[in-house]
């Protein structure tokens, strides 16, 4: 018998999925509904830590100690008032009222925690996205994505592993040893090979003089359509696709991916690209567990079907946010972008209807709003345009200014989970540490 949750007659709320949006809110939850035991609130997810997963591209680079920036979940919500289960979603009973667990593993394979089920009143489904290689042969074996931190740290290791062996081994280095592909020119992709185009330069400076940067090291950005960063302003992809063209990127559009293979990357028009480190960032779906999950409506994406409340259009008492929930925005008749600001939103708006919900009264309609893009391209510069703060007008940005507001987006995140004190002081910590660490994480 698989074991489950000790009952309580408070009410349940489960939040599964501890991303960024996720992870606001089960802390807001903990702290006003948890602490004053109006509710149970319990977090789900298989990862042990958080990392904001806009940061992955930096830590797969090697710009960026994850060790300095991640939250131990257990820690955290025994601080804030909630509690925290590891384990991966892999059903729902909706009769039952429960979601199952998948047995939890160490390294070595051995059992932690075992299969059970959690039960709920309220369930919230945050699990976010992973990767959509669209069917193409050879991506799971042969390329990385980053969807989580261990892909991150994998393609990071690999990275460094690459350029030790190329110094090390007897004969020249050989074509696309040392070739970087990004398949996918969204924001990963493009912040990733500005990073990249730097990290390796930085890594190959650190005494491993048989290879030459200029003729070893090569970043190649693949996009299928006619310009990178296809879901931003025109202004703002020509202004980064000039960026990356002047520190030596190569960027190849209009190229669809047939194949990855071990030596590199075969395009439709019969083209091939020698690489033997690949990178997929070329779409987004949801989980596979969601496809039709305890019988919820899902799209074929995997997305979970909602209504302008949240709310499944199947149970009432299971709501969706981020980029695992498909709602379409009533202004623009367009689903909502899976974006970082969208799921922040849609945490923020939950956090404040589920005080409705628990008093019995009706919940309000989320409404969108698209406040403008920011990409960074690491240490070169970053751009971007903030939408509708001049009398409903865009204003772009660029250099300084467009770096400032580019960080000020993870310490909203920061502050959001940990309060403005601890933010403030873990600055002040990193700051002062990176003094004393190499520029580029090297092991």
């Amino acid at each position: 018998m698989v074991p489950s949750e000790a009952v309580t007659d408070r009410h349940k709320i489960v939040v599964v999925g501890g991303g960024a949006a996720g992870l606001e809110l089960v802390t807001k939850l903990g702290n006003k509904y948890g602490k004053r035991g109006k509710a149970h609130i319990t977090l789900v997810d298989r990862a042990r830590t958080h990392i904001w997963k806009p940061l992955l591209h930096e830590v797969a680079a090697g710009s960026l100690d994850i060790g300095h920036h991640a939250i131990d979940y257990l820690h955290h919500a025994h601080a804030n008032h909630f509690r925290y289960r590891i384990g991966e979603m892999t059903g729902l009973d909706r009769e039952r009222r429960v979601i199952q667990l998948a047995a939890s593993l160490d390294s070595e394979g051995r059992e932690v925690t075992p299969m059970r089920t959690v039960p709920y009143d309220t369930l919230i489904m945050a699990v976010g996205s992973t990767t959509n290689d669209f069917g193409t042969p050879g991506v799971a074996e042969h390329a990385i994505a980053l969807d989580t931190k261990e892909q991150a740290v994998r393609f990071h290791q690999r990275l460094v592993n690459g350029m030790l062996r190329a110094h090390t081994q007897e004969g020249p280095v050989r074509p696309g040893q040392l070739h970087v592909t990004v398949i996918g020119a969204g924001a990963t992709g493009t912040e990733l090979a500005a990073e990249l185009h730097r990290t390796t330069r930085e890594v190959a400076s650190t005494g491993l003089d048989r290879i030459d940067p200029a003729k070893d090291l090569k970043i190649t950005l693949i996009e299928a359509a006619d310009r990178i960063l296809p879901a931003v302003p025109q202004r703002l992809s020509a202004e980064v696709m000039g960026l990356l063209t002047k520190i030596g990127v190569e960027v190849r559009l209009k190229a669809r991916v047939t194949e990855v293979r071990a030596d590199g990357v075969q395009l439709a028009d019969g083209g091939f690209i020698p690489s033997e480190l690949v990178v997929w960032a070329a779409g987004v779906k949801g989980p596979a567990f969601l496809k039709d999950l305890g019988g919820l409506e899902s799209t074929r994406n995997n997305q979970l079907v909602v209504l302008p409340t949240l709310q499944t259009t199947r149970d009432p008492d299971i709501f969706a946010m981020g980029d695992c929930a498909y709602l379409v925005d009533e202004g623009s008749g367009t689903p909502i972008p899976p974006r970082a600001q969208a799921a922040h939103q849609q945490a923020s708006h939950l956090y404040g209807q589920i005080a409705n919900k628990l008093a019995g009264k009706p919940l309000k309609p989320f409404r969108y709003r698209d406040f403008g893009s920011l990409v960074s391209l690491g240490e070169y510069t970053a751009v971007g345009n903030l939408m509708g703060f001049i009398q409903g007008k865009n204003m772009f940005i660029a250099g300084l200014f467009a770096r400032l507001m580019y960080r000020s987006l993870y310490k909203m995140h920061e502050t959001a989970v940990n309060g403005w004190w601890k933010t403030s002081l873990d600055a002040l910590a990193r700051a002062l540490t990176r003094r004393t660490e190499p520029r580029v994480k090297l092991h």
